[in-house]
Order: structure tokens, then sequence, then C-alpha cells
């Protein structure tokens, strides 16, 4: 009979406290130097654990940028504003609901979205991990394209691409940080903005 695994609560609230202070400090590193100007070595020196720790703890630095934005992944924002989407006629409220909760997720996540997704990772794992962050959101925006094209409201002339990449533009992060961050918008402000523009771009004014 094998002998019974051992399981120590302490243990494991230690590994987990050791996970999460390399993260942040992963996070605050990342921040200020770029994610390729930051080491395995110098992650683990402002955590005071030893570099096998951080890729036993966390992966190495991919696997500390995949988990740093995982909450992006896991947010649920996009596929309720598409949901709700689908309740109404009313291809401005659709496009309202879409400005909503790119923004929520702009300003949830706005030093990840900000800071890293527009750095260059340098390394392939690292980048693969931005592409997958950038399909979800360009999958939240087709949604609301196929919602505009099934209510038959687009402008003549503008097909599916043309309304995703549309959408892109006004939605995509960033547009969001080019006004707030660059240019010192209030939210409030650059999502009325952005929505009005959207509807003027995409949507048939007969």
């Amino acid at each position: 009979m094998p002998a019974a695994r051992y399981y120590s609560p302490r243990r494991e609230d230690a590994a987990a406290a050791t996970r999460t202070a390399i993260l942040t400090h992963a996070l605050r590193l990342f921040l200020e130097h770029g994610y390729a100007g930051v080491t395995v070595t110098q992650i683990a020196k402002a955590a005071e654990v030893a570099p096998q720790t951080v890729y036993a703890s966390a992966g190495g630095k991919a696997g500390i940028l995949a988990a740093l934005f995982r909450p992006i992944l896991e947010d649920t924002t996009a596929k309720e504003a598409n949901g709700a989407g689908r309740d109404t006629t009313d291809p401005r409220q659709v496009i309202a609901l879409a400005a909503a909760g790119t923004r929520h997720v702009s300003e949830q996540y706005r030093d990840l979205l900000n800071d890293l997704v527009r750095q260059a990772p340098g390394e392939p794992a690292a980048q693969e991990v931005v592409d997958t962050v950038m399909a979800k959101c360009l999958l939240g925006l087709s949604g609301v394209a196929d919602r505009l094209i099934e209510l038959g409201v687009l402008r003549a002339g503008i097909d599916r691409e043309q309304a995703i990449d549309t959408l892109w533009f006004y939605f995509g992060h960033n547009a969001w940080y080019g006004l707030v961050a660059d240019r010192g918008w209030p939210w409030d402000r650059a999502q009325a903005w952005l929505g009005d523009g959207a509807c003027r771009a995409l949507l048939n004014q007969d």
C-alpha cells in the first residue's frame, strides 16, 4: 500500500507567499526596466530567493509574464458585454457596451497593457503570451462586429474585417492609452469620445 502523501498547510502557504513575492517584484522590475531588460537573477535578488526558486515557482521570465497576464485572460467582461449586446437591437448600445467593456479591462489592467504589451518582449515564449492576450481582445471585438452585421447596420462598403479593424482602432489598448496615458484625458471623456467615434465610423446614418 503506497504511503499517504504528506500535506503541510504551512509549507503550501510559504510556497504561495514566495510565488506572490516573485510575481510582485518581477512586475515592478518589468515596469521599471522593461521585460527584456530584467534577468531572473535580478528578480530572485529582489524577492530574496535563489534563481532556481524563480524557475521552480513561476517558470522563469515567460512563466512569470503568463501568470501576470492570466487575470486578463480569465476576465469575463468582454463575454458579458457581447452577451448584453445580443440582447439589444440598438446598434449604438452595442457599441456603447463595447466601449464600457474595453474601458474596464484597459483601466483595470492599465500597467500590464500600457507598459508591458507595448514593449517588445524580445523572446518567442514571451511574445506568445502577449499574442494570446491580443487574440482575446480581438475575439471580443469580433463578437461586436458580428452583432452589428446581424443587425444590418454597418455603413456601405464595410466588411467584417474592416469592422473589426475599426473597432480595434477605437477600442484597442493603444486607443485608450493614447488618450488617457499620453494625453491625460479622464477615462469617462475617453469612453464617450471613442464610443461616439466608433458609431460615426461604422454605422449607417440613414
